[in-house]
């Protein structure tokens, strides 16, 4: 096998995804195009922005941004993180998003995230996401609906992100349907386990949706002198979009608390049935364990003890109190 380094392919040099980054310049009025290495220093038009992403763990990409940000701005944007949030510093502000890998199962949900820097006119995005393919930019180029704004291309990545997360959650509620069929079918010890395994997904769900609509929440509210109130309504947008993926999460919670509830209320009444097969059992044999222990004691006196059809006189009158006795329950319906 080769040690040599492997080489980036084109695709992955445009993206940003190794080198120093990808820089794209938006007019904002909808337009959008790539500055190459080649053109020097990108300039920005009057009203638009500038898009700056590269690789969160390359090293070139992180020289930048600390030539960019300087040391202490720089070690946020790339320092490892678990969750999402939203940092205002005067008129700056981080915002840490995450996204499901495509193609992800819901009990794998992977760890990708976007670490954000917005300025004015100048958005700097660290990730090992392919940025440029996941908000389809090369079509957006085309199309001239490029984001105007910064807050608009923030709230467009966190469409996309609740994007990817819609068809889990449709996931998610089609496997609570089956375990609730499963019910209906009598096997609740196969839905236990599923049911168990589904509420800790869910779980995982939670603890990704609540806290980005939370950074989203935060980034709509604060002050920054460059968001305009269409900027604001878009994040409310795009905040009330995670909020009902997380709604739809917590109205999936609460269903798998009522089929856990119903699968202990079917495991209580198999036991109840269980028990009260053995309560029927002990009332029947216990005037048949009462008449063989008297029959039974080495003592003179018992009746019919010399006579050789005495036995079986003793063991039909056994089986008439036995038959009687589960008469008499079936009659009261306790069987």
């Amino acid at each position: 096998m080769s040690d040599a380094p492997k080489v980036p392919n084109e695709r992955a040099m445009q993206n940003g995804l190794v080198g120093g980054g990808a820089v794209l310049i938006f007019d904002g009025k909808g337009g959008m195009r790539r500055h190459e290495p080649g053109e020097g220093h990108p300039t920005v038009p009057p009203g638009g922005f500038k898009l700056v992403v590269g690789n969160s763990k390359g090293p070139e990409f992180k020289l930048w941004l600390k030539t960019e940000l300087g040391d202490y701005n720089s070690s946020l944007v790339t320092a490892p993180t678990s969750r999402s949030r939203c940092s205002v510093m005067d008129d700056r502000a981080l915002v840490v998003l995450r996204v499901v890998r495509p193609g992800a199962a819901p009990h794998d949900l992977g760890r990708q995230f976007l670490t954000i820097w917005i300025e004015r006119s100048r958005v700097i995005i660290a990730s090992e996401l392919n940025i440029l393919d996941f908000l389809g930019l090369a079509k957006v180029e085309q199309a001239e609906h490029a984001p105007i704004t910064p807050a608009d291309l923030i709230s467009r990545l966190a469409l996309r992100a609740s994007d990817r997360l819609e068809p889990l959650i449709e996931m998610l509620g089609d496997r609570l349907d089956e375990i609730e069929e499963s019910l209906i079918t009598q096997r609740t010890d196969k839905a236990q386990d599923n049911l168990e395994q589904l509420r800790r997904t869910l779980i995982n769900f939670r603890r990704l949706v609540w806290p980005q609509r939370d950074a989203l929440s935060t980034l709509e509210v604060e002050d920054l002198s460059f968001f305009s109130d269409r900027d604001r309504l878009r994040l409310r947008e795009s905040s009330m979009r995670t909020a009902r993926i997380g709604d739809e999460l917590q109205a999936l919670s609460e269903r798998a608390v009522l089929v856990h509830e119903e699968i202990i209320d079917d495991r209580a009444e198999q036991m109840n049935k269980a028990m009260l097969v053995l309560a029927a059992v002990t009332v029947i044999f216990s005037p048949l364990t009462l008449l063989t222990g008297l029959l039974g004691m080495n003592v003179s006196g018992i009746p019919f003890a010399e006579s050789p059809g005495a036995f079986w006189v003793v063991c039909v009158f056994a089986l008439a109190i036995g038959i009687g006795a589960l008469w008499l329950m079936r009659r009261r319906h306790w069987l």
